[in-house]
């Protein structure tokens, strides 16, 4: 685990404000019609406008700046010029930049028009696991807790937690410790102090938790092709309490 200075999680909020803007322009251009590969480049734009780097496009050969998914996509799906959205989809958009040295990470999932009531639950449910994980990042509680609050909640509501793909530490890497599992693996997982920057990301399914990736090597999808949602912040424990470095509140 890498403890952040007060210095450090400004530049990092900096940085996931650039990120939460640019989900929130995004967020404005999702409708009928439009191709994944014009929502990367609206990605690309603001990357270019902000002059940062988004920090997804070239990570272990990832071809692009977002990670764009569709209803029964998870995770790391790329986008396409030939893949257009349709009214009843669920689009999950991941996106990531780096700023003076330091990362932001966030993604949401969005309907696409009128969705269905299994979706709508997913999307609830998954946002809401989210609000309850950050609830948990408070200076002396352990990793576990925030795994244990979006287990429960999500199981509670009949729905499934991808046991593949999990939560981490954030700050001049992508990915830092500590590994934040969305169910309980131990009970004795690390304590949260101060200074630590955490991006919690609950993937859930609306069938089985279990997943397989395609031939692309990239874009997972569910096992059963139920849909399935992803919601993510970064987050700073501070004496005060959870710090959501990657809120769009100034942006919506």
């Amino acid at each position: 685990m890498v403890v952040k200075t007060a210095d450090e999680i400004t530049i990092m909020h900096e940085a996931n404000q650039i990120v939460a803007e640019t989900l929130s322009r995004i967020t404005r251009s999702v409708d009928v019609g439009i191709t994944t590969w014009e929502l990367d480049m609206i990605a690309e734009e603001c990357c270019t406008q902000k002059k940062v780097r988004p920090a997804f496009k070239g990570y272990r050969g990832f071809p692009a700046s977002l990670c764009v998914s569709i209803n029964e996509q998870v995770v790391h799906g790329i986008p396409s010029k030939k893949c257009k959205l349709k009214k009843g989809d669920i689009i999950s958009i991941d996106f990531g930049v780096e700023h003076r040295g330091y990362f932001g990470d966030s993604a949401i999932t969005l309907p696409v028009g009128k969705v269905d009531a299994t979706k709508r639950k997913l999307l609830e449910v998954t946002r809401r696991s989210l609000e309850l994980a950050i609830e948990k990042v408070q200076i002396g509680n352990r990793i576990s807790d925030i795994s244990e609050a979006i287990q429960s909640y999500v199981e509670n509501k009949g729905l499934a937690i991808v046991r593949q793909f999990v939560g981490h530490g954030i700050g001049t890497a992508l990915h830092e410790g500590p590994e934040i599992p969305n169910f309980v693996q131990s009970e004795s997982s690390p304590r949260i102090v101060e200074g630590l920057v955490l991006a919690i990301e609950p993937m859930v399914n609306a069938g089985s938790y279990k997943v397989k990736v395609l031939k692309d090597g990239w874009t997972v999808i569910t096992a059963d092709k139920k849909p399935s949602a992803h919601f993510e912040h970064s987050v700073a424990a501070t004496a005060d309490g959870p710090l959501v470095l990657s809120s769009r509140e100034n942006f919506e």
